[in-house]
């Protein structure tokens, strides 16, 4: 009697079996994430009701201001200075500068290398 065939089919069985079970591994491990992302987000504050909203200010919507700003100078030490020696521990603000207008480069060129100027 020839027994090859019920090899083959042996082998196959453990096969399938073995595809079987990775699979329940898989949808378990997935349920496992959904139950746990499930469960951080409760922990999460709600998200903010309609009335709780950022509102537009009643002057209307805020633009962007372009001007020119003057750095403020570094006192000038004979030894290294480090933030905490400046003055408002490095957190000078800039002034307005006199002239707002922009600074432009030499007439002709953008200003970087192989601009095609004269």
């Amino acid at each position: 009697m020839d027994t090859t065939w019920m090899d083959i089919a042996a082998a196959r069985g453990a096969l399938a079996a073995g595809l079987l079970v990775a699979g329940v591994v898989v949808v378990a491990l997935l349920i496992g994430a959904f139950v746990l992302g499930s469960r951080i987000r409760r922990r999460e504050p709600r998200p903010p009701r309609p009335e709780e909203q950022p509102r537009l200010p009643d002057e209307g919507p805020v633009h962007e201001v372009r001007e020119h700003r003057e750095p403020a100078e570094v006192p000038k030490s004979d030894h290294r200075l480090t933030a905490h020696d400046l003055p408002a521990h490095g957190n000078i603000p800039s002034r307005p500068s006199a002239s707002q207008e922009r600074p432009r480069w030499t007439e002709g060129g953008s200003g970087s290398f192989g601009s095609g100027g004269t």
